[in-house]
C-alpha cells in the first residue's frame, strides 16, 4: 500500500542552538516548525500529531520560564488543526488514525478534536513519559497530557487508545517504530509512498542532525540518538518534524502523492 504524505505547519518557535544540536550553536537561535502530518491511502486519512493547544498561554509560560520570551509558541489563525484540515479539503471527522509522537501538549494539545480516529501511541512512551516514569521528567503532567486531553483518553474514550509496541504495523505500509531519544514517547512512522520510504519522527529537530550526525541537543539518550540517526539515513525520504526547511525542500508540504511524485 502506497500513501499520500503532507505537512501542515501548526505553529513556530525559536530556541537557543544548543537545544537543537548539541553542544554547539551557542550564541544562535534557531527556529523550530511544529508540523501536523497528513497521510492518505487506502480509504484511510492518518494525521501525525494534532498540534499544540487551543490556549497557549500555559505552554508558553513554561517555555519561557526556561530560555526567555523568544521561546514562546507563535501561531496564525490558519495553523489551528481545523483551520490547516479544511485548507485540504480535510474535516476532523474524516480522520481515521491520529500518531503521536512524542507526549508533549504541542502533539497531544487536538486529541479530542478527532472523535471518530484510533489514537495510536507509543505502550513504552505511555509507561515510561506518563504513568510511570523511570526517573524525574522536567516537564509537567499537564505540558505533556493538558486534562481535556486526559479526561477524554482515559474517561470519555478509552477504547479509542491503541498502544503500540516498539515495532507495530499500523496498517499495511504504514508502520510505527520506537526510537526515543527526544523522549521515552518519540516514535519514527515509516510510510510507504511512490518515492520510497518516508520516515518522520521527532528525533530529529532539523536535517542536520542526521544529515551530519550531529546529535540533538535535547535529548535523553546519546546511543539512542545514533542509532536512530543512521536508521534514518537509510530511508529514502527522512523528514523530520521541526525544521522550517521542509517547507523549502517540498513546497506547500507536498512530499509524495500517488503518481511516484510530489503531491
Amino acid at each position: 500500500m502506497n500513501y499520500e504524505v503532507r505537512v501542515l505547519k501548526m505553529g513556530q518557535s525559536d530556541v537557543p542552538g544548543p537545544e537543537v544540536y548539541w553542544m554547539s550553536h551557542w550564541e544562535q537561535w534557531l527556529t523550530l516548525y511544529f508540523y501536523m502530518v497528513v497521510i492518505r491511502g487506502g480509504g484511510k486519512t492518518v494525521i501525525v500529531n494534532t498540534g499544540p493547544p487551543l490556549d497557549l498561554t500555559e505552554m508558553n509560560q513554561q517555555w519561557a520560564s526556561y530560555a526567555g520570551p523568544r521561546c514562546r509558541m507563535r501561531r496564525e489563525p490558519e495553523e489551528r488543526p481545523d483551520a490547516a484540515l479544511a485548507g485540504i479539503e480535510i474535516h476532523p471527522a474524516d480522520v481515521t488514525h491520529v500518531l503521536i509522537t512524542p507526549l508533549q501538549s504541542y502533539a497531544t494539545g487536538n486529541i479530542p478534536l478527532f472523535r471518530n480516529a484510533q489514537i495510536c501511541i507509543s505502550r513504552r512512551g505511555w509507561i515510561e513519559d506518563f504513568h510511570a516514569p523511570r526517573f524525574p521528567i522536567h516537564s509537567p503532567r499537564r505540558s505533556r497530557i493538558p486534562d481535556d486531553v486526559l479526561t477524554y483518553l482515559e474517561l470519555e474514550q478509552p477504547g479509542k487508545v491503541r498502544l503500540l509496541d516498539d515495532e507495530e504495523e499500523i496498517l499495511p505500509g504504514l508502520r510505527a517504530r520506537w526510537v526515543g531519544v527526544h523522549h521515552r514517547s518519540s516514535m519514527a512512522f515509516e510510510v510507504d509512498t511512490p518515492r520510497g520510504q518516508v520516515v518522520l519522527s521527532d528525533a530529529a529537530f532539523h536535517y542536520g542532525n542526521v544529515e551530519n550526525m550531529h546529535p540533538l541537543g535535547i535529548l535523553e539518550s546519546m546511543e539512542e540518538c545514533h542509532l536512530a540517526y543512521q536508521r534514518f539515513r537509510s530511508a529514502d525520504l527522512f523528514v523530520p518534524l521541526y525544521d522550517p526547511a521542509v517547507l523549502e525542500r517540498y513546497p506547500g508540504g507536498k512530499i509524495a502523492d500517488d503518481h511516484g511524485g510530489r503531491l
